[in-house]
């Protein structure tokens, strides 16, 4: 009598979730296997029954079972191929897979899983520290010292806890969620899910991309100008100069073959906020220095408004966190064995995270008061030469940026044009990667005062997607005792925040009425 061995499983299948005759990555189905059946360049171990990874195998035969069992082989309706977390070479068992078996082998973000937890430090700091730190003291100055620095340090510390939810939750059951939408649609369904996400997530990465094309192209005139060159360019022309390098940064295949771009990019972004706190503490306190909150009345309260949004929606790199777990390897035999080293990554990128917004806010505060203008390095006016320099930094910065966000939009295009069969890789790497990159620059020539709206449109992309929609998919995929700590703690994040996301909006329309008699396009 043949000996078996329970062999646990994980399809290679990105489709939504499915009926019960059908599978979907990351989904734990278990194969009863007769030892010496199987017809391969090689044999199977003889082995008690148990639960063993494989690599990679193709089979014409499974079932799904709550746990491994044994005995018969049932048919299945087709054969289908498998991706199984561990190391065997492929052959072992069954015939060796087509070459393209993997739908997701080629996809942007997760054609390479070879990442280390240092590329998830880098990543983050860089999808999160942005040039909007350098306004943080402005933000302080409509809140006070007291308001400011609780409104900044729970954001900080709420953020923590709701990147540490999603990145639990980035393996359930054995399947990875590799996408923001993959979770989305795990906990609501194919449709819904989809639309919980989707919209909200296009909202940050292709709105943030925009404000990076005009902060990019304003910082290259600035430094321009300090470097005494004359002002015959406006600033047009100077969001064409920076988008000509994100259409040749843009063809980078995947996302870890931004690691060397994000790097230099997470360096720049501590290099400019040390400037800016430094610049402000070796000023010294102004002498008409004061830290009363100016305006009264309706001025007064849009202005707190418009600096909660400020001050939460600076933590908003939870967009692209999942696309960053997916990078990572699985581990065999580890249960989630992604979330450890991504949150080694995460203690190390929040910890420079905590560096900048904190010294940033707090010294150009303390240096400015309520005089603070609306960039520090507009208050710290000299030397020249430093802030010719600042400006160039967040030139390489947002350069690095934009592809950090624009990545998980170039694998949603694929996989789109994927499903509509569309397999020409010029078109979906060169020609929509390419129009992508022309449209965010339009948008950024046409609307140069884009960053004001952003504070509109990104308090219902930035508040859903860091603060209470992880804490939504928690109640609904984890399910917490109603009687729990965790579950009421989830209930009032997302109340909070909530009402966070629409007082931000109100304050954001308001600024740009009062602003809205200065603004120019094509400038």
């Amino acid at each position: 009598m043949l000996s078996s061995t329970t062999v646990r499983l994980r399809s290679s299948f990105r489709s939504d979730p499915p009926p019960r005759e059908s599978y979907r990555l990351g989904d734990i189905m278990y194969l009863t296997v007769p030892q010496g059946s199987h017809r391969g360049p090689t044999s199977a171990p003889r082995v008690p029954d148990a639960e063993i990874n494989l690599c990679q195998i193709s089979v014409s035969t499974y079932r799904r079972a709550p746990q491994a069992t044994t005995g018969s082989v049932m048919d299945a309706r087709k054969q289908q191929n498998f991706d199984v977390e561990g190391g065997a070479p492929h052959g072992g068992i069954g015939t060796a897979p087509p070459k393209d078996f993997d739908e997701e082998a080629d996809l942007p973000i997760t054609a390479n899983r070879t990442a280390k937890w240092w590329y998830v430090a880098v990543h983050n700091v860089t999808a999160m520290v942005g040039a909007g730190v350098l306004g943080l003291p402005y933000a302080l100055s409509l809140l006070g010292w007291t308001g400011g620095v609780i409104v900044l340090v729970l954001a900080y510390i709420i953020s923590v806890w709701t990147l540490w939810q999603l990145c639990y939750m980035h393996e359930i059951d054995g399947r990875r969620m590799n996408r923001y939408h993959e979770l989305g649609q795990y906990a609501f369904g194919k449709t819904a899910g989809l639309w919980a996400i989707v919209p909200f997530q296009l909202i940050v990465m292709i709105g943030l991309d925009i404000v990076y094309m005009v902060t990019g192209g304003s910082s290259l005139q600035q430094f321009y100008l300090l470097c005494g060159g004359t002002s015959s360019f406006g600033l047009s022309a100077w969001i064409v100069v920076f988008a000509a390098t994100e259409l040749i940064s843009c063809q980078l295949p995947n996302f870890n073959a931004l690691f060397i771009v994000s790097l230099i990019a997470a360096v720049t972004s501590v290099s400019y906020s040390t400037i800016g706190w430094v610049s402000a503490v070796a000023d010294g306190k102004a002498a008409d220095v004061s830290y009363a909150i100016k305006g009264d009345g309706t001025h007064k309260l849009m202005g707190i408004f418009n600096a909660l949004g400020t001050c939460v929606f600076a933590y908003g790199g939870h967009s692209v966190v999942l696309e960053i777990q997916a990078t990572l390897p699985s581990k065999p035999g580890i249960k989630n064995s992604t979330f450890k080293p991504y949150m080694w990554g995460v203690a190390l990128a929040y910890a420079a995270i905590a560096y900048c917004y904190f010294c940033v806010a707090f010294a150009g505060y303390w240096a400015f008061g309520n005089n603070v203008k609306s960039n520090i390095m507009l208050s710290v006016a000299h030397p020249t030469w430093l802030v010719a320099v600042a400006n160039m930094l967040v030139v390489v910065h947002v350069f690095g940026s934009y592809q950090m966000y624009a990545m998980p939009v170039f694998d949603m295009i694929e996989d789109l044009s994927r499903r509509k069969g569309i397999k020409s890789r010029f078109f979906t790497r060169v020609v929509m990667r390419t129009v992508f990159v022309v449209f965010t620059a339009f948008i950024g020539i046409t609307l140069p005062f884009f960053g004001d709206l952003l504070g509109f449109f990104g308090a219902f992309g930035f508040a859903p997607m860091t603060f209470w929609m992880p804490s939504v998919i928690w109640l609904v995929v984890m399910k917490p005792k109603k009687n729990s700590f965790d579950f009421w703690a989830n209930v009032i994040n997302i109340i909070v925040f909530v009402t966070v996301m629409f007082l931000a909006a109100i304050g954001s329309i308001y600024s740009i009425v009062q602003s809205a008699s200065n603004y120019k396009f094509y400038q």
